[in-house]
């Protein structure tokens, strides 16, 4: 009888033991790398998601800019402008202006189309637009009023972060030329767009321009 107790005490101290610190130490150690693995899963599908949409925010950018220098380009009409009251320029595109432009990586014209549905506003359907790269933005800058008077300020509008720098090349029927001067318009204008992510971005705009001496012969 007292054998049979003491196996029976015997038995209830075993079934007391608890984990060694070997056990618990892989324990741990499992849990470790089982958590790591997760938090390591988990942040590269945040890291992607968020990636993806920086790029798609940036495609978004870069196509709603080139929208806008398409209507805008296509859109040039044959008038000078004036600025701060000055008396109008002998070109109808501008490359550098010190009232307007502060470079030659900026380009100032007048184009048709600003829309006003029965005019209710009390401004032009033609409207003032330039285009420059500040702080490394591209911007596009237009006056309420084709003509502008001494004083007034542009409307400045970024459209593209992230510019190293913007060119234009002028197309006259014949050659691209990197310079336009001249009482007429080219027949196409190229913007050369050099970003930080994409690199170099070229468009090309048909304008309404005038024909070169070659297309007048052949019409």
């Amino acid at each position: 009888m007292k054998l049979n107790t003491c196996q029976a005490n015997a038995r209830a101290k075993t079934s007391q033991y608890g984990f060694t610190l070997l056990e618990v130490l892989i324990a741990i150690a499992i849990f470790s790398v089982v958590s790591l693995a997760s938090f390591t899963i988990f942040d590269t599908v945040l890291r992607g998601d968020e990636n993806s949409k920086l790029r798609s925010d940036r495609q978004n950018e870069l196509q709603r800019a080139f929208l806008l220098m398409e209507r805008d380009f296509t859109q040039i009409a044959k008038r000078s402008m004036r600025v701060n009251g000055e008396a109008p320029s002998n070109s109808f595109l501008q490359t550098a202006d010190d009232s307007f432009l502060e470079d030659e990586q900026a380009i100032a014209f007048v184009r048709n189309g600003w829309t006003n549905p029965g005019l209710l506003l009390p401004r032009s359907d033609m409207q003032n637009v330039a285009y420059r790269i500040e702080d490394e933005t591209l911007q596009r800058l237009h006056y309420n009023f084709v003509d502008a008077v001494v004083g007034q300020e542009p409307k400045i509008r970024p459209l593209i972060t992230q510019v190293k720098s913007l060119a234009f090349e002028y197309y006259d029927g014949k050659n691209w030329q990197k310079k336009w001067s001249g009482s007429t318009l080219p027949q196409a204008i190229a913007i050369e767009i050099e970003t930080e992510d994409y690199g170099l971005i070229r468009r090309q705009f048909l304008v309404a321009g005038d024909l070169s001496a070659d297309d007048k012969t052949k019409t």
